[in-house]
């Protein structure tokens, strides 16, 4: 079973390419290697978002929170099942 774990966070006003080099130097890191890791992306999207998305075969690990001064809410995070695959 595979399990693909979305995670999505919004930085304040002007802050994006901050928030996006955190994840890149700091979530990546910590789901990379990690034990059931099949494939990890990282995304932008318009409205300042940095998106996360990591394949499992088992549990996801969790991607640690980023600094509270570069979020304008709370994280989103999102847990799928793979029913079929192309």
């Amino acid at each position: 079973m595979t399990l693909a774990a979305m995670w999505e966070a919004r930085a304040v006003d002007g802050r994006g390419g901050e928030l996006h080099a955190w994840a890149r130097e700091s979530a990546l890191p910590a789901v990379r290697g990690a034990a059931g890791l099949e494939r990890v992306e990282l995304f932008t999207a318009p409205g300042e978002r940095v998106l996360l998305i990591a394949l499992w075969a088992g549990e996801p690990v969790p991607v640690p929170e980023p600094p509270a001064g570069l979020l304008a809410r709370p994280v989103h995070r999102w847990t799928f099942t793979r029913t079929d695959a192309g």
